[in-house]
This record gives C-alpha cells, sequence and structure tokens, in this order.
C-alpha cells in the first residue's frame, strides 16, 4: 500500500479553499491531469456525493473518480471507481480553520498499484504534483492578501 500525505496552509479561509478545490476541474494542476466532469452529486449538489470525473495523464488509460463522502468545508473523500493503474484507492481531503482566518488542509491518498513498481513511481509524482500546486494556490492567496 502506497500513501501521499500532503499538509498545507492558507491564507485563503476554510470555506474559499473547500469551493476551490470542491470544483473537479480546479484539481488538473494539482495531478498533472485532464480532468473533465461526468456527473454531479447523487443529492443535486454539484460536487457532493456521487460526483464523478474522468483524469486522463499523458498518455496513461484514463481512470474515474468518484466523490463518496462530502461535508461542506469539513471534508471529500472519493475512490477510483473505474479505469486506471492504480486499486484499493482512496483520497480524503481533511479541511480546518485556523486562527489567523486561514485554513488548514491535510490530503491523504493511499492506493496500490495493479502492476509491480507501479505504485513507489505514481507516489512520487503525485506527492510532488500536489505539493507544487497546492503551494501554488496558497502564494495567490497571499499575493491577493498583500495586495
Amino acid at each position: 500500500m502506497q500513501r501521499v500525505h500532503v499538509i498545507q496552509d492558507f491564507p485563503q479561509p476554510v470555506s474559499e479553499l473547500f469551493a476551490y478545490l470542491s470544483e473537479q476541474e480546479n484539481l488538473e494542476p494539482l495531478f498533472g491531469a485532464k480532468i473533465k466532469r461526468l456527473s454531479d452529486g447523487d443529492d443535486g449538489s454539484r460536487n457532493g456525493a456521487g460526483a464523478s470525473r474522468e483524469l486522463r495523464v499523458g498518455p496513461l488509460p484514463g481512470f474515474v473518480e468518484t466523490n463518496t463522502e462530502v461535508v461542506r468545508d469539513q471534508l471529500i473523500r472519493y475512490r477510483i471507481t473505474r479505469g486506471g493503474i492504480l486499486k484499493n484507492h482512496e483520497g480524503v481531503m481533511r479541511f480546518s480553520s485556523q486562527g489567523d482566518g486561514g485554513s488548514l488542509l491535510d490530503y491523504t491518498i493511499d492506493f496500490d498499484g495493479k502492476l509491480p513498481l507501479i505504485g513507489p513511481i505514481v507516489k512520487k509524482m503525485l506527492t510532488r504534483s500536489i505539493t507544487q500546486g497546492l503551494r501554488r494556490y496558497a502564494a495567490q492567496g497571499r499575493e491577493r492578501a498583500a495586495a
């Protein structure tokens, strides 16, 4: 089992961070993937439980991720539900408020590779991509706050 674990603080309030990361299309720079929304949430909300997206990373086969649990401003949990090179996959984004009006994201992705050696390679790529993407978004918030 592989685990990607990234913790990042943000100057943006938790409601703004949650709104940004719950929009499926905003995840493209985090994953280095092309993302196509497939469905809205089962409860009629745009990004609730049941919302799904197709991801394509370079020449690799596409796969579908589906939100399995969403608690506004607190939690997004999702799984790969079709295709791809990973199995036993679950991503969890936990959001919390910071005392300074900012927020904290604790993001964990657990998975296995379907083929030997795939897991460690994907772990390295995801860790780098997610860390860089989250830092860029935090920096944008700091720039807006300073202006």
